[in-house]
């Protein structure tokens, strides 16, 4: 090694703790500000409106709960973000994936003062999926400089 000391060589590789910490609080940075984005668009493209949707175009929101429950979450154990609708209830727990990618879903209604569960076909009205499609390409962006001393 040219006139390196050894003690002064092992600091300059990129598995120092130091490093790992910035990359660390790096990632957690930007793909938190990704997750907020994508959540966002999502959000937006969501219509509280009381007719129903075409298929292929993002759902209405007759109550605005779905609208309203559009999380996002940073995951340290696998260094990633998750991002989509909370589960309101037990009825509700198909209904956002069935809104998204299209399927059946089963709803508890009241009828003459009884319970009656209905299930229903659902036609695809993708709502989160063009909302990441449309931030992704700004990811590279987010990524460049990030990492700090």
């Amino acid at each position: 090694m040219i006139g390196l000391k050894i003690d002064k060589a092992k600091g300059m590789f990129f598995d120092s703790p130091k490093v790992m910490r910035a990359v660390d609080k790096a990632t957690r940075r930007v793909l938190s500000k990704f997750g907020a984005f994508v959540r966002r668009g999502a959000k937006s493209s969501i219509r509280k409106r009381k007719r129903a949707s075409e298929p292929g175009s993002p759902p209405s929101s007759h109550t605005g709960l779905l609208k309203k429950f559009i999380y996002f979450g940073y995951d340290p154990a696998a260094r990633s973000v998750v991002i989509g609708p909370a589960r309101l209830n037990k009825t509700s727990g198909t209904a956002p994936a069935a809104l998204e990618y299209g399927g059946s879903s089963t709803a508890i209604i009241r009828k003459r003062g009884h319970r009656v569960k209905v299930s229903t076909r659902v036609a695809a009205r993708p709502f989160m999926h063009p909302a990441l499609n449309k931030e992704l390409p700004k990811l590279p962006a987010m990524w460049r400089d990030s990492v700090k001393k």
